[in-house]
């Protein structure tokens, strides 16, 4: 049987990457929702998951007020209506502002591959495949846990991993692959990079020493996420 997800995403950066060929290898297909052509967006009848990516955008800027509230509608609707949400970095970010929490610049960016860690208090509730290893890594800002939210893995940048009913947030992009990464390091994201100094071919290089590993924690991820969040409310 085939499933449907609305995929939230730029124009220009559409590319599901790891997450999308683990929903695929379950049957789900996508329908693209552009950020930048929200006006014409389809409804959420027949969806059966909403998965909201990354985005060069923050939540806060004014020129893409529209487009950004229009999401976190959605968002909303979706969660209103029992559909699954998946979050990740901006979508994750999306996640939390829809739910009453707030997004601030972070106090440094963090790019590149980096750990996260359990919190002790929810380590019974979330996978392992979490914290095994680094996931890439690539805000300036960050999301806050809201009332009603559970945290499930933190960093020193601030708040990983967040649930709320059948909601995921997360601020790490477990979909990143080779190709996407090296999108992003490139044109302006290469000019971002020289301003930090770091390069973007150290960070690709990391990228395919982490990748094999990495596919596997993203299709444990996204499986955890189906069985445990989408389908049922956590306890």
């Amino acid at each position: 049987m085939v499933v449907r997800a609305a995929l939230i995403a730029n124009r220009d950066d559409a590319d599901p990457g790891l997450v999308g060929k683990s929903l695929r290898r379950r049957g789900y297909s996508f329908v693209e929702f552009i950020r930048e052509d929200h006006l014409n967006w389809p409804n959420l009848d027949g969806i059966d998951l909403v998965v909201a990516m990354g985005s060069a955008w923050s939540t806060y800027w004014d020129h893409v007020a529209e487009p950004v509230q229009a999401e976190q509608r959605l968002l909303a609707e979706a969660m209103e209506r029992g559909i699954g949400v998946l979050g990740i970095c901006f979508g994750g970010q999306q996640l939390s502002v829809t739910l009453g929490g707030v997004v601030t610049k972070a106090q440094s960016p963090e790019i590149g591959w980096f750990p996260v860690e359990n919190l002790p208090e929810t380590a019974h509730l979330a996978p392992k495949c979490l914290t095994e290893g680094p996931w890439m890594q690539w805000h300036y800002d960050a999301f806050s846990v809201p009332a009603g939210a559970t945290a499930l893995a933190q960093s020193a940048a601030g708040p990983q991993a967040m649930v709320c009913g059948t909601a995921l947030g997360l601020q790490f992009h477990p979909e990143a692959n080779e190709s996407i990464v090296r999108f992003w390091a490139s044109g302006t994201g290469e000019e971002e990079l020289n301003s930090l100094g770091l390069h973007g071919e150290e960070i690709v290089a990391d990228t395919r020493r982490h990748l094999v590993d990495a596919a596997r924690r993203c299709d444990e991820l996204v499986e955890w996420f189906l069985l445990n969040v989408a389908q049922r409310h956590m306890e």
